[in-house]
Order: C-alpha cells, then structure tokens, then sequence
C-alpha cells in the first residue's frame, strides 16, 4: 500500500484502489471506503477494516458479472443508475478468459509416469501408480467441475479458495470450493505477505430465522499451525456445552517413582522430557516434525458478542462448537496433519510481498462502464429514431389536431398552410454504434482479447495461419503470466491430496511415496486441423519430427486421440513398408517385431527342406536320355584311355 499527500486530500494505493473512481466504493461522506448502505457485509462489526474494501471489490465485481452494477449504485445513491442497460459484456469477457486459461482439456500427470519402457524402473512404476491413483480421485471428486467453479471466482473477484477434507465415509479426500469473502488469512504484518500464513479463517453471517426462533449468528472456521500439545478428547464443560479435554496423564513408572510424568500423548508421538517438546514422524517427512494443524468450528450469536473484536480475536468462551460425524467435537482438533489443507488461488501472479490476485476486469471496468452509457444511450437514440417526434402546424380542420401522439393509420386533416415534420435522429444512432464498436475494440486491445479469442471475427475474414498466430500475441503472454501463477498451486492441492490419502491409511495407497503431480491445461488456439494433419505428416515423411511429436501436435489440434502411446502403436502396426526397411537395415526380427508390435518367430534351420543339386557332370537334371540315342554305359569306358 502507497499514500501520497496531494493538497490536503490524501491518496491511497492499495489492492483493489482502481475502483476509487467508482462512488458507491469511495463514499464521499467517507472518503476512500466503501459505502456503507451498498456494502453492509464489508461493514459488519467482526470484518477487520483491512478487509472492507476487499469485500465490497469482490460484491462490485460480481454485481457487474449479473448485470447488476447499476442497482448497486442505485443503492448507492444514483438516483438515476436504473436507467443504464447492461447487456453481459463483463461476462462474456470473463467467460473468454476463463476458457481459455482452463484450454480444452485438463491433464494430471507425474513425470516419468508415460514411459514407453517394456520394464519400468520402480520410480517409473510408482510414478504411473501414482498418476491413476489421482486421476481415479479427480474423477470421484469432480474435479473438472471444482477447478471450473474456482477459476471463475479468480478471473472474476481475483481469487479463489479451494479447500480438502478427510472423509472417512468415502476414504478419500473431499474438495470444496469458497468464495474468497468467507476467506480472512492472518497475514504478517512485517513478514513477507506471499507465505501462506500460519492461521487461516473462514468466517461469514448466518441470518436470523423468527420462524425457527434461531437468532442471528457468526460461524468461524479455523485453520491453524501450533506446536503439538498433549493429546485431547471430546468432553464437555461446566455448562454442559461440548469441548475439548486434555486426557488423564498415566501413573508414574513403578520403576522410578520420581522419574517426570509424561502428559497423554497421541499414538506414534515422541515426548523429549528435555525439552518438552512433543514429535511426530508423518509418513511423508524424511524427519520428524515438532507442528501439527488444529481445526475449530464454532459459532457465535452476534448480540452476545460485546465489545469490538475482529474475526482473529472472536472470544471462544461464548461460542458454540460442532460436533463431527464421527463423535469429534471441532474445538483445536489435532488433524494429524503439518500442512494447513486451503489453498488460496491468486487470478494473476501479486506482487512481490503481497497476498492478493487481481481480477480481470480491472483494467477494463471504466470502458464497461462507458459502454454501459453510450447503450442507454443508443436504446434512447433507438426510441426517438423508431417512433419519431413530429410537429404538426396550420390552422387546425377539426378537434383531432390537439392529439400528443401519432399512431398507425390515424389521418390528420390540416388546414390551410399545414405541414408536417418528422425529427430524425438516426444519424444519431449511427453514431453512437460506431462509438459501441470502438469502445469494444478497445476494451479487447486492453484486455489481450484478440476477435478471434473473443468470437468476434468474421469466419469469411480469417486470416492466414501465420497471422493469426500474430493476432494471439498479446493473449499468448496474458494465459502465460496467468497459468504461472496457477501452476504451483495446483501441484501444491494434488500433493495435499496425496498426503490426506497417507495420514488417512487408504489401502490403495500403501506403500506409495508422494510424487510431484501437476494439472497440465490444454490448448486454447483455434486450429486449422488440415493444417496440422498437413504439418504432420510432411514432417514425418520426410524425417524432420519425430512420430511422438507429430501425435503431440495432433492431440493439442484437437484430434481425438485419447492415449498418445497407444496411437503410436497403432500407427507403426500398419508400417511394413518401414519394418521390412528396418529388417534389411539390421537383421534383427525381434526389432522388427517390437516395431509392429508383433511376434516374429524365426524358422528353425534343422527344419529346412535339402537343396535340390543336378548330378555332378551332367547338364541334365532329369538323367533323361534323348530319344534316337543309346545308353553307352553297357560299352566300357569310352575315350582313349590315356596313356595306358
């Protein structure tokens, strides 16, 4: 946060200070916070007031995403807001950039999982283990849906809130999704903003219900890192309410009477009576950890709240704690866990030392608000040029000439030196469309959303694909800088999810080691398919990409290849031509074999048929004898005899 001191009005720079410009947030009776009648949630007594305004940013925000901007500056004052039209620009933007951060597809995988090895190494084995075990889980858990749901609340409010629970009725963990106004991290006050904090704070009203006799009420959820205590049980207390008690500590040791106590610990855990300190080994630690995470769940009636406290420092004395499925009262609940199970998913990357993202209507807002105008104005323009004003004059034939308005078929009689005129004003409204079309234009220029991105472009004007590819430049940065802020929060919720399934003794995972697991996003290009199919192939032909590549190009075009190995099996099984060039190149069959994914079996040699000679000196195979000729074998040897 930056101030500034100009005259005697003092500016504020902080997270969300671009919607000063906005009245209804920067109340004139109070400058620079929000309006107190628009923004009573961002008001309420338990909010700190570093939060105010980012909860009426995110309330503003998602008014423009319904369409109700303008009745919230009606609430604001504006006595004239409900005037404006509103037709879903912010939404449609929103929904644009949505897409195509998610790309078509999304894709968990673990390196070195898709080997093509006949005989995986064991990190290779546990590494493809681990990438189904996952992707069995994102498909029980809907996680398409979740990551969906979530990254819509980011590009809109500027962040987004997933949060994991054990389930022992399922055996699995459970993925939530929060709006980021029930979020209140504890964030340091001289640390570094971007570590996830210590103490973690989901918190919001419930109403009051006259019907029921149900008062209104404050519900708080904790998360938070401590040392390890001695171990604890669901009891209750004086008043009967249910809480948290410490365990009876065990007699001393018969052996050594006046050896230290130890306090009641929880099974697998180490006490050093040194030094007080309790351990815990956690079978994803290579060492033992002195930290655990406690959960809280409580609830409080807001008239028995006295005083002023915030959200952080709520009195646990006068709440009401729930009670777990399974008997557990959620008042510091050990979860057995050294990590806090929320995930806080920024839009954009903050900057350095802060915690926030920032939405991606920011930089837009004041064109959506001009162009919110310039179509109220336009619908006017549109009244006046449909149903136009007309002036009539002359010396009046009958009564009818005092009519205030002009309808279908009515005939006027004037009389002597009347006229009639009509008022045009659809150069007007020609005007303000052309004002519509530049204040879109630059919305998308300032957003990098290219017509081709947005929908907008004219199928039968579509550039070249080397231009077109141009035309995605800015977008291209954009997705790049927004999927770089995405990227380690993704791999940090699928290694929690790995490390829920180890503390929750899943059978499936004994054994298992957590790997590093990513959620890889598909394209978000528009393809031209025989384009690529083209591309592809040429280079494979002619030797320049590889097989693996080309199947990568095709897949990320869109095509329906579901498992990019397998289609490379099935592609080199119809290559004979290549197989018998590979048999000639190296005489191998076996290779030959594993090319078409065939068995090649070699013929035995002792098996072959003996070769069929002629008689030694005869030119004749057949030992025929020509007709009109004698055998002179009968005769003795012919010849001279030499020299006998």
């Amino acid at each position: 946060m930056e101030e500034h001191r100009v005259g005697l009005r003092e500016v504020v720079i902080h997270a969300w200070s671009w919607l000063n410009y906005k009245p209804v947030y920067s109340d004139g009776d109070n400058p620079g916070m929000p309006n107190r009648r628009a923004f009573p949630e961002a008001n309420a007594m338990w909010v700190p007031e570093e939060d105010q305004k980012r909860l009426a940013a995110y309330k503003l925000l998602q008014a423009y995403d319904n369409n109700q901007a303008a009745e919230l500056a009606e609430a604001g004052g504006d006595l004239h807001a409900r005037e404006k039209r509103e037709f879903g620009d912010p939404a449609m933007f929103i929904d644009t950039v949505m897409a195509n951060v998610l790309g078509r597809e999304q894709t968990i995988t673990v390196a070195g999982a898709d080997t093509d090895s006949e005989q995986p190494t064991p990190d290779e084995a546990m590494a493809a283990r681990v990438q189904e075990l996952l992707r069995d889980w994102a498909e029980a858990e809907l996680l398409a849906m979740r990551v969906q749901q979530t990254e819509r609340k980011a590009v809109t409010l500027g962040d987004g809130v997933y949060r994991l629970a054990w389930e022992p009725g399922k055996m699995r963990p459970v993925l939530r999704v929060h709006d980021p106004g029930f979020y209140f991290p504890i964030l340091p006050e001289d640390g570094d903003a971007g570590d996830y904090p210590t103490r973690v704070h989901f918190a919001w009203d419930l109403p009051a219900d006259e019907r029921r006799g149900i008062k209104a009420r404050l519900r708080r959820i904790t998360y938070e890192l401590d040392w390890i205590r001695p171990a604890t049980a669901s009891g209750v207390d004086t008043t009967g309410r249910a809480v948290r008690a410490p365990l009876p500590a065990t007699g001393p040791d018969p052996d050594q009477p006046e050896a230290e106590v130890p306090p009641p610990l929880t099974p697998g855990d180490l006490y050093y009576q040194e030094t007080g300190a309790i351990a815990r080994q956690y079978p994803w630690n290579d060492g033992p950890s002195y930290v655990t995470c406690y959960l809280t769940d409580a609830t409080w009636i807001l008239e028995d709240i006295k005083g002023n406290p915030d959200v952080d420092s709520l009195p646990l004395e006068s709440a009401t704690f729930a009670t777990r499925g399974d008997g557990e009262v959620l008042d510091h609940l050990d979860l057995l866990l050294d990590f806090i199970p929320v995930i806080h998913l920024p839009n954009t990357v903050p900057p350095a030392e802060e915690h926030w993202g920032q939405s991606s209507l920011a930089k837009v807002l004041q064109i959506f608000d001009e162009l919110t105008s310039t179509d109220t104005d336009s619908a006017r323009a549109s009244a006046t040029t449909g149903a136009p004003m007309i002036g009539l004059w002359g010396k009046a034939a009958d009564s009818r000439m005092e009519v205030q308005s002009i309808q279908a078929g009515m005939l006027l009689k004037l009389g002597e030196g009347g006229g009639m005129q009509a008022l045009d004003t659809s150069q007007n409204l020609a005007e303000l469309r052309n004002r519509t079309h530049d204040l879109e234009d630059r919305a998308a220029k300032v957003a990098r959303l290219p017509a081709v991105a947005l929908g907008t472009l004219d199928p039968s004007q579509a550039p070249s694909g080397y231009a077109m590819d141009v035309s995605l430049g800015p977008l291209d940065a954009l997705i790049a800088s927004m999927r770089l802020a995405r990227d380690h929060k993704y791999a940090l919720l699928l290694k929690m999810v790995q490390r829920l399934y180890l503390a929750g003794q899943h059978p499936d995972w004994v054994g298992v080691t957590v790997q590093p697991a990513r959620l890889v996003f598909g394209s978000y290009k528009p393809t031209d398919k025989a384009a690529v199919l083209e591309l592809a192939a040429t280079g494979v032909e002619k030797g320049v990409l590889s097989l693996e590549t080309a199947v990568k190009m095709l897949t990320e075009a869109g095509f329906p290849i579901e498992d990019a190995q397998r289609e490379i099996e099935r592609i080199q099984a119809r290559q004979f031509e290549k197989a018998r060039a590979l048999a000639d190149a190296t005489g191998d069959t076996g290779l030959v074999g594993d090319f078409l994914g065939v068995t090649v079996t070699e013929p035995d040699p002792a098996d072959a048929p003996p070769p069929n000679l002629p008689p030694a000196g005869d030119d004749d195979p057949s030992g025929s004898i020509p007709d009109g000729e004698e055998d002179d074998e009968e005769d003795g040897p012919q010849g001279s005899g030499g020299n006998a």
